[in-house]
């Protein structure tokens, strides 16, 4: 099922004037940068911008700092963050883009926003940390499986070999989803080559390997400080996407970033979990939405 795909990008070390950034630049048209959640890095951005379309939109992935390619040393706030993102459309001769970001990247692509108004054509935050944020409490196991090596082994294992429990472990841990919601669930994303590849890339995209562990750890600490993003100041249209029964990031991170950008709008995504956007039965109509979106102008 997990057959192997053709590279999606090809990374490069862009020197900015902030420092080197991992980075990559997939499709032609009009310029989105991407910013991938916690864990995650390029690959993550990757997945994320397989809905925009290539011939449309020039998705511009990167790895935060602390992921994969991107060295955390002198980014590790989130405005030195946000400013890298700043310093990259520098280096790429780009004056101004949209910003999608995702989770984690939230913070980052929130204060992108407040600090380079003039520089955001479009804002989509989707199911993205926007206020003070602690990782939910994981029972034993579950920290075994993610936090240590012999467990992403396993689960790297379980994704290639038994995928449709991979999925189903994937989707209870991300989502509020009773037993025969689940059931459903996981048998129409199974149904759908598209989402289905969609979680099973996710998997290695999103374990605190040692390639990702600094950054993670980085996120973790920064996002509990978060006293106020100054979300009030964001000027560039923004939309805000949740799914109602979201385990990995509570729902009213995005009611809340809605209620406080000035003119924002919310699309919800009814019993949608953290994975919604890409695997909801509305995803499709989602993803358009989404889409037309950035393409604001």
């Amino acid at each position: 099922m997990n057959a192997t795909r053709a590279p999606e990008y090809t990374s490069s070390i862009a020197e900015t004037s902030l420092g080197p950034v991992e980075y990559a630049v997939v499709g032609t048209g009009a310029p989105v940068v991407v910013l991938h959640g916690s864990p995650g890095g390029i690959d993550a951005a990757a997945l994320m911008a397989r809905m925009l379309p290539r011939d449309r939109i020039s998705a511009i992935l990167l790895s935060r700092p602390g992921y994969l390619g991107t060295d955390l040393a002198g980014r590790t706030t989130i405005d030195e963050q946000a400013d890298l993102v700043a310093a990259l459309l520098d280096h790429l001769g780009i004056e101004r883009a949209g910003v999608y970001t995702w989770s984690g990247g939230g913070p980052a692509g929130y204060r992108f926003a407040v600090r380079h108004p003039g520089r955001v054509t479009a804002l989509v935050a989707n199911a993205a940390v926007s206020r003070a944020y602690e990782l939910p409490h994981q029972d034993l196991p579950t920290r075994l499986l993610f936090t240590t090596a012999p467990g992403q082994w396993l689960m790297r294992l379980l994704a290639a070999h038994q995928p449709q429990q991979f999925v189903q472990g994937t989707l209870s841990s991300e989502g509020d989803l009773g037993p025969e919601e689940l059931t459903a669930r996981v048998e129409q994303v199974f149904a759908d080559p598209d989402a289905r590849q969609f979680v099973l890339d996710l998997g290695p995209a999103s374990m605190p390997d040692k390639v990702r562990r600094a950054g993670f750890r980085n996120d973790l600490d920064r996002f509990a400080e978060i006293t106020s993003l100054e979300l009030g100041r964001i000027t560039a249209p923004t939309l805000v996407v949740q799914g109602t029964a979201d385990a990995d990031l509570p729902p009213a991170h995005s009611t809340f970033a809605a209620a406080a950008v000035p003119g924002a709008e919310l699309l919800t995504l009814d019993r949608g979990t953290h994975l919604a956007l890409y695997i909801h039965p509305d995803a499709a109509a989602a993803q358009a939405r989404v889409v037309d979106f950035l393409l604001r102008r």
